[in-house]
């Protein structure tokens, strides 16, 4: 079986007007207006008077202002270490798909690691362990052993799917850690996908859904990739 399953991910569901929600949760915070009055205002239909108020309220580290922002994404074609990983993050929602409800039939779907796809000799004997695993599983839903229990034997390298939420402030967080170089690279590129699938609606977040370390201008890991000095010289001017 070939790796060639690519991460899935459509943005399904966002608010109309992201910008002028957030421009007026951050004005209603510094002005006696009302926020409706702050939401239909000319201000509000400035996009570059919109953008430095939110920038310097967000730099000011007043998140509460991002967090009445909601996205949902459609997921698919991850394997369940990635969203193991992924469900790992606090304020997110999810609707996955289940192993208890939803029996494999034939050879399972799965994920290889580029380490071991880079190996021909490992990819074949990935492939073949994957191979038993699935004959063990059909071999146990045939003699009647129930979905929910035959998939203790499926692995982390099964593909999955789901449908994630999170609030805007959340999404930054999730890009600042997951973007790392630290991070595994599958991961990596689902967060990379999440980020720029919404980037191409609201291009103003470009620079918020980045590696912390561009956020920070150094980084703060225990260790470095060396893309930036780490904090200790960083806060020297080394």
């Amino acid at each position: 079986m070939e790796n060639a399953k690519q991460v899935e991910v459509k943005v399904i569901s966002k608010p109309q007007n992201m910008l002028k929600t957030v421009y007026t949760a951050c004005r209603t915070c510094y002005s006696a207006d009302s926020p409706i009055n702050i939401y239909e205002s000319e201000k509000a239909q400035d996009e570059d008077k919109m953008l430095k108020l939110i920038t310097r309220v967000i730099s000011s580290g007043h998140y509460s202002t991002i967090e009445h922002i909601q996205v949902s994404f459609a997921i698919n074609n991850i394997s369940r270490a990635c969203s193991h990983q992924l469900v790992r993050h606090r304020h997110m929602s999810f609707s996955q798909k289940s192993q208890r409800y939803v029996k494999e039939k034939g050879q399972f779907d799965y994920i290889i690691p580029p380490t071991v796809e880079s190996n021909p000799e490992l990819t074949a004997k990935f492939n073949k362990f994957m191979e038993k695993i699935s004959d063990f599983y059909q071999e146990l839903v045939e003699a009647g052993v129930p979905a929910e229990d035959a998939r203790f034997v499926l692995p982390n390298a099964s593909v999955t799917s789901m449908v994630a939420s999170l609030n805007l402030r959340e999404l930054i967080h999730l890009a600042n850690l997951r973007l790392c170089t630290r991070a595994q690279k599958e991961i990596r590129i689902l967060v990379k996908k999440m980020c720029d699938e919404l980037v191409k609606e609201e291009p103003w977040l470009k620079d918020y859904l980045v590696p912390k370390c561009e956020r920070l201008g150094f980084c703060d890991e225990d260790k470095s990739c060396g893309r930036l000095p780490i904090k200790e010289l960083a806060l020297k001017g080394n």
